[in-house]
């Protein structure tokens, strides 16, 4: 089977992410969808999948990745969805992110860029409305990253 570049390179960025430990447990499930979400340094990509994804890959930066998906695991599919994400630092220094979507295939994910700094603990709360959806679904979850 003949895989297109844009396609491999797509699957190269989703089998990192998903391989990654701060995958491990972060979904969120609600009303029968399932939001994925996690954030990993940007210095984890191969410089490869990061300029094809237009990302900026550095020590002071770390990728969102979000997902949502609809119906029971095994059967399920992607949504989309209207997606808010802010991020804020143990400081209490709050940053408004910009998701963007990103449709591969049958694929449908978010992907948002935040700025860290050195050894730094983010907050992540988003709002997820899949499409069809009556009401938000919240989540936050907490990411510590460590200079490299």
């Amino acid at each position: 089977m003949h895989r297109s570049p844009v396609r491999t390179s797509a699957l190269a960025l989703l089998a990192l992410l998903l391989a990654l430990p701060a995958f491990a447990d972060n979904s969120t499930r609600a009303g029968g969808y399932v939001v994925h979400h996690n954030a990993v340094p940007t210095t984890s990509l191969t410089p490869d999948v990061a300029r094809q994804y237009g990302i900026t890959r550095s020590a002071n930066r770390a990728l969102v990745n979000i997902s949502v998906r609809q119906g029971e695991p095994g059967a399920d599919r992607a949504v989309q969805a209207s997606v808010t994400l802010v991020a804020t630092n143990l400081n209490g220094q709050r940053l408004d992110l910009r998701a963007r979507e990103v449709r591969e295939g049958d694929a449908v994910y978010y992907l948002a860029e935040a700025r860290i700094t050195g050894n730094d603990t983010l907050v992540f709360e988003l709002e997820v409305t899949p499409e069809g959806a009556s009401a938000p679904i919240r989540a936050s979850f907490r990411q510590e990253f460590f200079a490299r």
